[in-house]
């Protein structure tokens, strides 16, 4: 995280996500080494997100689970028929809503355009 300042606000969603796909990269290159990465590399992603919140580069931000569901749920309602979002992406920008968050990073090209379409702001070009 060279060249941020302060500290980042993080959902246990999140981190939730990261540790888990990080993890599910791990098994998949277990069953075939063309796909994800060896557990070294995983693990040591892992062990860097710690060191990471251990700093302080992190915080956790607490959210009123319930009410974001109740976002989630008229975000689904609203764009999910017009543009097929994912649930973990709807949940993402609920929770950047609730939180009052006027800018989102993401890597997921259809989750920014959700992001978009609900006034955020994506500063970077980082879809996929």
């Amino acid at each position: 995280m060279a060249g941020l300042t302060g500290t980042f606000g993080v959902s246990s969603l999140l981190l939730l996500e990261f540790r888990q796909s990080v993890r599910l990269q791990i098994r998949l290159h277990l069953n075939d080494r063309t796909k994800g990465f060896p557990q070294s590399e995983g693990q040591q992603m892992l062990n860097d997100l710690q060191i990471d919140l251990n700093a302080g580069l992190f915080t956790v931000t607490p959210v009123d689970w319930p009410a974001v569901h109740q976002r989630a749920e008229a975000l689904s309602h609203a764009h999910t028929l017009s543009a097929g979002h994912r649930l973990a992406d709807i949940l993402h920008v609920a929770t950047a809503l609730h939180l009052g968050v006027r800018e989102f990073l993401t890597f997921d090209r259809n989750q920014k355009k959700l992001a978009e379409a609900e006034g955020l702001v994506v500063p970077l070009g980082l879809t996929c």
